[in-house]
């Protein structure tokens, strides 16, 4: 046999092994691999911007849902006298739907954007998470509190970033995280209380919504352009729209999901 490509197979073979060492070491130790760097170099003229705004809803009748059976926690029984039901899909007058995450998926992609200082707040109050869906940017810091007399364990189960899952008991200090890449969206658990489920989406740009009950959002400071934008809903999927708009230009644009048969 060549010697040439018995070398070769053996380099790279030994290149497979090294490369699923060093995943399995970063998993192990909880270490990210950083995200590729962005070759955007333009900044947003302030003079020019506009914004996309609208509603969302739902046509057609939501699923009714049974009331959460939290007896397994007496803290979270008597925190909650009333039945609490799980928010999967949250209607409101008219059809609107909440907890939506509406964003610019592509078109601002030649900008570049400074990570916000702020951190976002993830709580865990009457054994749920509030708010079921959050959004932050990649980089940003998410600060996850508990506002419980139980303990809760947080446990996001991300497909292009690290994942972590931490308790965290009565009093204790905030959980400080952040996630390196965008995604929409990153589903996170308690693994002490099953019931407990939300989302966190991870953003590439600073125009994103969540929607309330309102089903209303709108998305301010976009520079000239055609952009794609998209609707995410846990339950329903994806909804995409392409939206142009020009200098101080601001148009409107509804989203409606189908509920299901």
């Amino acid at each position: 046999m060549n010697r040439k490509w018995i070398c070769w197979t053996a380099a790279a073979a030994l290149a497979v092994v090294v490369s699923g060492c060093s995943k399995k070491q970063s998993q192990e130790t909880g270490q990210e691999q950083p995200a590729a760097a962005s070759a955007a170099t333009k900044t947003v003229d302030m003079s020019t911007v506009g914004s996309i705004s609208g509603v969302v809803k739902l046509d057609g009748a939501p699923p009714k849902f049974r009331p959460i059976n939290m007896s397994a926690d007496p803290y979270c029984t008597k925190a909650n006298p009333k039945p609490v039901f799980p928010e999967e899909v949250v209607t409101g007058a008219g059809g609107t739907l909440a907890n939506v995450v509406i964003y610019v998926k592509s078109g601002a992609e030649d900008y570049s954007f400074p990570t916000p200082a702020e951190s976002v707040t993830l709580d865990q109050k009457g054994c749920m998470y509030a708010p079921h869906v959050l959004a932050l940017m990649a980089g940003q810091q998410l600060k996850v509190v508990n506002s419980d007399d139980t303990t809760h364990n947080i446990h996001p189960t991300p497909a292009d970033n690290r994942q972590w899952n931490k308790s965290q008991p009565p009093n204790a200090p905030p959980i400080l995280e952040s996630f390196a890449r965008p995604e929409v969206a990153i589903p996170v658990k308690c693994n002490v209380h099953p019931w407990m489920q939300g989302y966190i989406a991870v953003m590439a740009n600073p125009y994103y919504a969540v929607t309330s009950k309102d089903g209303k959002f709108d998305l301010k400071n976009l520079p000239p352009g055609t952009y794609t934008i998209e609707a995410w809903q846990e339950k329903y999927g994806v909804l995409d729209q392409t939206v142009t708009i020009g200098p101080k230009e601001s148009k409107t644009t509804d989203f409606t999901f189908k509920a299901s048969s």
